[in-house]
């Protein structure tokens, strides 16, 4: 099967879901800001109600893993590689 481009915005819509479901708010509720560090690597800082949370890049897959499931209805554990993409930003391929 050929690989799956997940753009920047359905990466950021994954993780509103899936943090949503950890902390039992609509996804609406949840503010998702993506960054990469060449020290650190990819991460999210998200905000609900008030409060700021890091997601690593791990929490980062498991949240495409999540949305591959619910929301495409493909193999969660399909190879997942977070790409940082000069023109479209952090980008999701999945093989």
């Amino acid at each position: 099967m050929a690989p799956l481009t997940i753009n920047e915005q359905d990466v950021v819509n994954a993780i509103c879901l899936y943090v949503a479901d950890k902390k039992q708010v609509p996804p609406e509720e949840v503010e998702v800001d993506l960054m990469f560090d060449d020290d650190y690597g990819f991460s999210a800082e998200t905000f609900v109600q008030g409060r700021k949370q890091i997601l690593v890049k791990q929490n980062m897959i498991e949240a495409l893993r999540m949305w591959l499931d619910q929301v495409l209805g493909r193999d969660p554990f399909s190879g997942i590689e977070l790409v940082l993409d000069d023109e479209e930003g952090i980008i999701a391929i999945i093989r």
